[in-house]
């Protein structure tokens, strides 16, 4: 008798993974990007320290930011689109950071829902005890996003406030819905 047919794994419908990839070079790009023009459109005053402060939260080289920090951002983006690859601990720096900006210049961050999902997964494995405990034994379901982690009884919430939960940005857990 085969038992392995009966694995979750085998039974998967066989498709085309030629795209799959861990590098998340685009993504990180993208997300320095968008904190640029959360910068840009903001009108604060002091832009260069918002901009060398998310450079520094998404753990961005300094020496990119040379003349300018917010000049520096858009360089930033595209060594690090045209340069080495990027893990999924790049990516999360950089949306945590981002998400601190989009609350100091009170506008939302634009993020891909795929982006957050894939932060999302990450912090699922690596933040805090409690963090985990709270979505444990669950389905976390983005309601804004095509994408859920887990297994068990469904937790619902937006792809943005899942993050930011996981990320320690945000006390409000995903809830389940009654």
């Amino acid at each position: 008798m085969d038992f392995a047919r009966y694995l979750p794994l085998s039974q998967r419908r066989p498709g085309d993974e030629a795209g799959v990839t861990g590098d998340r070079r685009a993504e990180v790009a993208a997300v320095v990007r968008e904190a640029h023009r959360l910068i840009v459109s903001s009108g604060h005053g002091d832009s260069e320290a918002l901009a060398r402060r998310f450079a520094l939260d998404a753990g961005l080289p300094e020496k990119e930011l040379v003349p300018t920090a917010l000049e520096g951002l858009q360089t930033a983006a595209e060594v690090i689109e045209a340069g080495d690859r990027q893990k999924i601990a790049a990516l999360d720096r950089a949306v945590r950071g981002v998400l601190v900006l989009s609350d100091a210049v009170e506008d939302p961050a634009r993020v891909a829902p795929l982006t957050l999902g894939a932060v999302a997964m990450h912090a699922s494995a690596t933040a805090p005890f409690d963090r985990r405990a709270a979505i444990s034994g669950h389905t976390v379901v983005a309601v804004d996003g095509d994408w859920r982690l887990g297994q068990g009884p469904e937790l619902h919430g937006t792809a943005e406030g899942i993050v930011r939960f996981l990320l320690g940005l945000s006390d409000v857990p995903p809830r389940s819905v009654t």
